[in-house]
């Protein structure tokens, strides 16, 4: 596995802060896609989950995440309005990050990799991980779906 570390630079995001299942990707991200358009705003960049907490039951009911999609141009931050949606400015933050190409349910493999890493080279963890979806699950192939995986990190 190759370990990336990047500086991120804040940035305009669009976000739907989401509890329960996962499997209401796809519509959450189809309702920010909707609410860009429809605020004339335009996007720039591939979509990105937020992960709060690691879910206790395999339903993942309790599980408190956000979808992100960055947005261009300067926009001013807003609270989520009645569809729940809002826009923040991303904190500049220093990460690690690794492709994961397969199964979405082979990916905590990909996670077990870099969380050793980043033990492994002096480094903690200095937020929520994120992933980074770069391609549509729904139109590839399981193993052809490729998601970075980023951990926002710290010297220790």
């Amino acid at each position: 596995m190759m370990v990336s570390i990047q500086n991120k630079k804040p940035a305009p995001t669009a976000f739907l802060p989401m509890r329960g299942p996962y499997d209401q990707t796809a519509d959450g991200f189809a309702r920010l896609d909707a609410w860009i358009g429809g605020h004339g705003l335009k996007a720039v960049s591939v979509r990105t989950g937020i992960y709060y907490n690691i879910a206790s039951d395999p339903s993942c009911s309790d599980a408190v995440w956000e979808l992100q999609i960055q947005l261009r141009g300067t926009v001013a931050e807003a609270e989520p309005d009645e569809s729940g949606i809002g826009v923040k400015l991303t904190p500049e933050m220093k990460v690690a990050s690794a492709i994961h190409k397969g199964s979405p349910d082979t990916i905590a493999t990909t996670y077990q990799a870099l969380w050793a890493w980043i033990d492994e080279n002096g480094y903690e963890l200095a937020g929520p991980p994120q992933e980074r979806y770069l391609n549509d699950p729904a139109e590839v192939e399981d193993d052809e779906c490729l998601t970075e995986v980023i951990m926002p990190i710290s010297r220790l």
